[in-house]
């Protein structure tokens, strides 16, 4: 006796595309786009679904979370400093005080706990998706992003001439860790002027970064390590409790801006 319900090929692959082609219409025009699903990517994006704000996360890997999975050196212990702690709270992940004001907990734990609680808040993802360029309007401001699938900057230019497609948004946060793409997409234009990121003081970074989290230009909001790129802060190493106050501190300063709107 058949363990399975019947369903054939054709109706596997019609339910794949016809979901796809309906998500994709969404998010040709959405309130905000966060390039990068890391952990400051991930936390503002869910504390702007639980406010009703359509969120489109893009990312260039096939998986969410980027270093929240391994912590530091390959060695998936991840720590928060105080006060970030009552984020593992509410996202209801178990950790460990290592000393007063200092707590661990397993990176995969922490970052399938954030992941699971993005998505069911309400957020989008198009993974496997690379930012290309930005969207520019009136004054230059950032309306949206170019985007191309992953695999298309893998492969021989001669035999990929796939253009990207554009996504129009409120709002863009940048999320994408030293990296800071679209900020550096907006400076190859003469836009904006980075100094890079300084070198490693965790007490100093992790405050500096939370707040400096915020517009660096028009449309375009900053969050995690792209802040310390953008405004010359120090690193700060693997610890993660920044990353989860500086995309709370994302979210809630886009979302009173398009309160405004």
């Amino acid at each position: 006796m058949p363990i399975f319900e019947k369903s054939s090929e054709s109706s596997v692959t019609r339910a794949i595309i016809s979901q796809f082609a309906k998500d994709m219409d969404g998010f040709a025009e959405t309130d905000v786009i966060i390039i990068g699903g890391g952990p400051s990517g991930l936390m503002a994006a869910r504390d702007l679904a639980l406010k009703k704000v359509r969120v489109l996360i893009v990312e260039r890997n096939n998986y969410l979370g980027g270093g929240f999975w391994i912590g530091g050196f390959l060695m998936n212990t991840i720590t928060v400093r105080a006060p970030a702690q009552k984020i593992l709270d509410e996202l209801e992940v178990k950790y460990k005080m290592y000393e007063k004001g200092l707590y661990m907990t397993p990176g995969p734990l922490a970052c399938a706990k954030l992941i699971a609680s993005a998505c069911e808040a309400g957020v989008s993802v198009l993974n496997m998706v690379s930012f290309d360029d930005v969207v520019l309007r009136e004054k230059n401001r950032v309306a949206g992003a170019v985007v191309n699938w992953t695999p298309v900057g893998a492969l021989p230019r001669q035999i990929t001439c796939v253009d990207p497609v554009a996504l129009e948004s409120k709002l863009v946060i940048d999320a994408t860790g030293h990296d800071a793409m679209v900020v550096k997409k907006l400076e190859e234009r003469g836009l904006i002027k980075t100094p890079g990121f300084g070198a490693m003081w965790i007490e100093k970074s992790e405050d500096a970064v939370v707040e400096h989290t915020g517009f660096c230009h028009p449309g375009l909001i900053v969050t995690g390590m792209a802040v310390s790129t953008t405004f010359g802060l120090p690193r700060m190493g693997p610890t993660f409790g920044s990353m989860l106050l500086s995309g709370r501190r994302g979210a809630d300063v886009a979302y009173k801006h398009l309160k405004k709107l």
